[in-house]
């Protein structure tokens, strides 16, 4: 359970990539300081997010969230995890009445030469408690903070168990049921729950994926009573609590941190920020919306005249190639995004469309009109030049319109791909992973979230 090298790799790709954007931004930001308020505050805000989730991976620390239903016992496995009790619980529904997060140290009992790794376990208030929605909010909010979950049960999923597990799922992280309290069931009724949740995980469903593990614990096993002798011959009957049976779960984290500790850190703090990244791109579009509408109707119109009066078919395209790629950088400047090679893919299969409709239009109505735009078919057909000339302007025209829309779409939603855009760095990540990674088994649930 040694941390293996790529995990390393991740981390540092990771904060490249935060501080690329973090550097990006900020330049936007300096730049369009006479560019309205609005777009200000949006760029500010989003800084502040990169930062912190920057500063988040800089401490390195793994956050590790509770979260299951009331009296389920979430905060008595978390004290047995800690080995002591700091958290408050009680026979009362609802104990915990905010996230409260405390230090533990986590070391694999088979290693113990190897150096102990820091968590911060989080406690939180019971998804079914009163005041559901602050409850609901705060959940999410905990959700996006953590890099592991843990959901406790204590019994077969009920329908909010399983609705709130689905939920959880949706934030890419890897999650375990604990099955608690199992020392109030028979061996064969707890073996038959066991398998209930086993076959959720295994099978897997469109709201419950195969990426869940299970592990069995007795957080705070019921008092038993026993026969006590006494040295003077009395004999009473005391209560005594068993120690909690907390082995597999302490087994199942310990295997998580140390082996992709740092790439899920790296993850998370990534998923966090592409959110913010995303938001600058679309904000920037969306405010500049009329000045790229007129930038792009320019370029149009720009062309078509250009077009229907060039008499070489030759230059019609190398002239549209070169318009295009002129009001993609125009538009790049404009809004203060890069071009990234993901963008560059996509927008040169618009270019190069465009550039094609042009030639075809060129080669069609010269067969359909029987002439086409040269100086010898202008003195003998003029209206066929005529007419010729207008159906490729109106052919250049329109692809140039296309091309800018396109630009638009794919200068908005690229901002996170490139060298070390987010999304790029994330796929690296994924991709990398051993079969044996909970990240691994994550592959299908970052896919659809990436696109």
């Amino acid at each position: 359970m040694s941390r293996p090298d790529p995990s390393t790799a991740h981390f540092q790709r990771a904060r490249s990539s935060l501080q690329q954007a973090l550097k990006r931004y900020g330049q936007m930001r300096r730049q369009q300081d006479s560019r309205g308020s609005q777009l200000q505050a949006t760029v500010q805000e989003q800084l502040d997010t990169l930062a912190v989730n920057l500063e988040k991976l800089d401490q390195g620390l793994i956050r590790i969230a509770a979260f299951g239903l009331v009296s389920r016992g979430k905060s008595a496995v978390l004290n047995a995890l800690l080995g002591q009790r700091v958290l408050k619980t009680g026979p009362t529904h609802g104990v915990t009445q905010w996230p409260r997060s405390v230090r533990w140290t986590v070391r694999p009992e088979e290693i113990r030469e190897v150096e102990p790794i820091d968590v911060e376990l989080i406690d939180t208030p019971g998804l079914d408690e009163v005041a559901g929605q602050i409850r609901g909010e705060m959940a999410r909010e905990v959700s996006r903070q953590a890099d592991l979950i843990l959901f406790v049960v204590s019994g077969d999923l009920t329908r909010t168990e399983y609705e709130a597990i689905a939920e959880l799922k949706r934030t890419q992280k890897p999650l375990i049921i604990v099955f608690n309290k199992i020392d109030l069931y028979p061996e064969s009724e707890q073996e038959a729950i066991y398998r209930n949740l086993q076959q959720l995980a295994v099978r897997g469903s469109a709201m419950v994926p195969s990426s869940i593990e299970i592990v069995r614990v007795a957080a705070e096993p019921t008092p038993l009573q026993v026969r006590v002798e006494w040295p003077n011959g009395r004999i009473t009957q005391e209560w005594e609590s068993p120690p909690p049976q907390i082995q597999e779960l302490q087994r199942a984290i310990a295997t998580i941190v140390y082996r992709e500790g740092r790439s899920l850190l790296a993850l998370n703090a990534l998923v966090q920020a592409r959110e913010a990244d995303r938001m600058i791109a679309r904000q920037t579009v969306r405010l500049q919306r009329a000045e790229a509408e007129d930038l792009i109707w320019k370029f149009t119109q720009y062309k078509a005249i250009a077009v229907a009066i060039n008499p070489i078919a030759f230059l019609d395209v190398a002239g549209a190639f070169f318009a295009d790629l002129l009001l993609i950088r125009a538009l790049a400047k404009l809004y203060g995004l890069p071009i990234t090679s993901y963008q560059a893919g996509k927008l040169w299969r618009q270019i190069l469309a465009s550039s094609g409709a042009i030639l075809l239009g060129e080669v069609g109505s010269g067969l359909l009109l029987g002439i086409g735009k040269t100086g010898a078919g202008l003195v003998a057909n003029f209206p066929g030049y005529a007419g010729a000339a207008i159906t490729q302007a109106a052919i250049a025209g329109y692809g140039t319109y296309v091309v800018g829309r396109a630009a638009q779409v794919y200068l908005e939603q690229g901002c996170t791909w490139g060298e070390y855009g987010i999304d790029t760095v994330i796929q690296e990540i994924i991709n990398q992973c051993d079969r044996e990674t909970v990240i691994y088994r994550l592959r299908q649930e970052f896919d659809d979230f990436i696109g």
